[in-house]
């Protein structure tokens, strides 16, 4: 069976699908694995490494889409790209399905299986295999050293002769696998955090951090069966927004965290919000690229508020550590491959009837198979 992971072609994207170490486990298992030219430049490994792993490398990346068994690749494919799988490929990425009717439909006419990495279930099985949680973790911990690196002061206290400097005062919306990496990495640098959720066993979770948790009453907070938190009501978004003010405007950094899976993210901070912080203090939005969690905020970009309020929009956080993200996420592919794959055949053999596929196979053999997006 031949696994061919291609380049990446979004400018933004500096990860690869497969880095050389999850390239040998693949070989090991007694597959063919053919890799672009190039592909892992941006996270420091060079084409001689992935040979030296068991790869080929190839500069003919449409031949190789076409000849593949199974593609690997980190952002979701071109409609024309999707048209050059062969019947009955697999394909493997973060595909976006609830926003990509078209893509999934393309996907089913070419006959191809399509799996898609977000939908992997939130279960211990399935752990090895979620890439949302292990790119997540990465992005938690760059959204604190970005927010370091953007504050006109320090995170930890300091006892000087000149007096003493106090520790930043860290603020935390969203306690997911992000936000519990940026709690962890803030105290780490010294800061003083608080955090909010609106689960309570979240809070919790921050709490054993070394985080103080900000408890709002909101009613009926409680997650969905993959571990997310459910959507807010209007009323609930409010009184979280006015409770939330209060500690924006005593604190020097803002990491917001929130995402509604397939749907555009929560506004959390408003501009009044923004308004009432002060000057020099940082918003890292993690949410920024599908729409943000904070007002005003420029997806890609960061932007400086009429009263100095730097705001952090910038998109692919994980992938400003590209090296380690492209180790946990090439690991996520192999260890799914392996798990499913079939030695009498020498294959990766798709059964519908496993828990772990039924929840991340969106087409399989010319259908739409996966219920939720059936319609």
């Amino acid at each position: 069976m031949k696994i061919f992971a291609p380049k990446e072609t979004d400018p933004i994207e500096t990860r690869a699908s497969l880095d050389p170490a999850a390239v040998k486990k693949l070989v090991g298992l007694g597959a063919e694995v053919v890799v672009e030219s190039g592909i892992g430049v941006l996270s420091d490994h060079p084409d001689s490494s992935y040979e030296e792993a068991g790869a080929t490398v190839t500069t003919d990346p449409a031949g190789s889409l076409g000849s593949a068994d199974i593609v690997t690749r980190v952002r979701k494919p071109s409609s024309e790209e999707v048209g050059q799988l062969k019947e009955g490929a697999i394909h493997i990425s973060f595909l976006d399905p609830f926003n990509e009717k078209e893509l999934i439909g393309r996907f089913a006419s070419q006959k191809a299986t399509a799996i898609s990495l977000e939908m992997v279930p939130r279960t211990t099985l399935a752990q090895k295999m979620d890439a949302i949680s292990s790119q997540a973790n990465l992005a938690g911990y760059v959204s604190v050293i970005t927010a370091a690196n953007r504050l006109n002061g320090i995170f930890p206290m300091m006892m000087t002769p000149a007096g003493t400097i106090s520790p930043a005062k860290v603020f935390v919306v969203g306690i997911g696998v992000a936000g519990l990496q940026a709690i962890a990495t803030a105290k780490r640098l010294g800061a003083r955090v608080t955090a909010f959720d609106v689960r309570p066993e979240a809070l919790e979770q921050a709490e054993s951090l070394g985080a103080k948790a900000l408890r709002i009453d909101l009613g009926e907070t409680s997650g969905t069966d993959q571990g997310y938190a459910k959507e807010l009501t209007p009323e609930q978004l409010e009184k979280q927004r006015q409770a939330q003010a209060k500690v924006c405007a005593q604190s020097d950094v803002v990491i917001t965290t929130a995402k509604v899976f397939g749907r555009k993210p929560p506004v959390l901070i408003k501009k009044d919000v923004v308004d009432g912080m002060q000057p020099g203090s940082v918003i890292v939005d993690l949410a920024a690229e599908t729409g943000g969690n904070v007002e005003g905020i420029t997806p890609g970009e960061e932007t400086v508020t009429e009263n100095g309020v730097k705001l952090v929009g910038l998109a692919n956080f994980e992938g400003q550590v590209s090296r380690h993200a492209s180790q946990v996420l090439a690991a996520n592919f192999a260890n799914m491959i392996e798990h499913f794959w079939d030695e009498e055949s020498n294959s990766l053999k798709i059964n519908l009837d496993d828990e772990i596929q039924k929840g991340c196979v969106i087409t399989h053999d010319g259908s739409i198979v996966h219920e939720r997006f059936q319609d």
